[in-house]
């Protein structure tokens, strides 16, 4: 495509700066160095030619990225595809290898799509299993790049779960609790009166393995296992119909999970209620078919399929996650 030419050639624009640089006999100089000395003498043309180029190169850049940022409507996943394409910036110039931390599937997907696009750069997304839904993006150049690298660990949580049900969100309160990101936890699998399995990035695997010895009230044990050894089972869900006569979250949200309108609209005021992992400020946001709607304390639903009735309403398939 056309499209992917022109944003192909900002990357090769920098490929051959620094080529340049690399056979001049006169620079002896890191590149941190040639982009902050403007200070060049005279009588060195072509480092100070190659100091030009890598400039405009940066700039050129720099505008791709804006330009491929057009695409991307919600804006705190722009803000977050942006960094990653800094990264990817910055991994192509030094021909090395960066990882990001786990991030949501919005960012994901968006930015797979987004580095897909560009030259000189290769991608890996990993999540520990298949179906991962927070996965790390691996990115380097693709002479560097050459196998999938070992940026996710597994752990399983084990305790006596037989007499007290521990949910998600206790799991992830208590690991959290050990003073952690979120950004470092990858996908929680609960395993009902067994536990549960985590990913992790692999530099924190020790620390949560000491550090975490209770979920809710349950004592547990931390053990590193294989990737391998991760028990995935798709999640249960259960689905049903409600008519609404709009699509805004306030209504359709309320009817899946069964609550009424003013709780939820005071739930969005709290700041509890988040579609596709970003956090819903208004009454008023429209969902569409995809959509994943989570609520702190309720669980989460997807929006299924939507028909508008003959009456002018709207028939919403709510899929409600158990």
């Amino acid at each position: 495509m056309a499209v992917t030419a022109s944003l192909a050639h900002p990357w090769v624009v920098l490929r051959q700066a620094f080529r340049t640089v690399a056979a001049s006999s006169y620079l002896h100089t890191t590149p941190k160095t040639l982009i902050t000395n403007c200070s060049v003498p005279a009588s060195f043309p072509l480092r100070h030619s190659a100091l030009r180029r890598r400039s405009q190169a940066a700039e050129a850049i720099k505008g791709d990225v804006d330009f491929l940022l057009k695409g991307v409507g919600d804006q705190s996943v722009a803000k977050e595809v942006k960094q990653v394409l800094e990264m990817a910036r910055r991994a192509a110039s030094r021909r090395e290898v960066l990882h990001t931390d786990f991030l949501t599937p919005p960012i994901v997907k968006e930015s797979v799509s987004v580095l897909g696009k560009l030259a000189d750069v290769k991608i890996v997304a990993q999540g520990g299993y298949p179906e991962a839904e927070r996965c790390r993006i691996s990115i380097g150049h693709p002479d560097v790049l050459t196998s999938d690298p070992d940026t996710v660990a597994a752990l399983s949580i084990t305790g006596n779960f037989g007499f007290q049900h521990c949910s998600h969100g206790d799991f992830l309160g208590s690991i959290l609790g050990t003073g952690i990101s979120r950004e470092k936890l990858g996908d929680i699998l609960i395993q009902e009166d067994k536990g549960a399995q985590i990913l992790i990035v692999p530099e924190l695997v020790d620390f949560i393995v000491s550090a975490l010895d209770k979920v809710g009230n349950v004592s547990v044990t931390c053990s590193k296992i294989p990737l391998l050894a991760l028990e995935y089972e798709p999640p249960r869900t259960n689905s049903f119909k409600t008519v609404e006569a709009s699509l805004r979250i306030d209504a359709v949200a309320s009817a899946g999970f069964k609550i009424s309108r003013s709780k939820l609209v005071d739930l969005i005021s709290s700041g509890d209620v988040r579609v596709n992992w970003a956090t819903v400020t208004k009454n008023g946001t429209i969902v569409k078919t995809g959509d994943v709607v989570s609520v702190s304390g309720k669980g989460r639903l997807k929006i299924g399929e939507i028909n508008e009735t003959k009456k002018g309403k709207f028939a919403v398939e709510i899929i409600r996650y158990l």
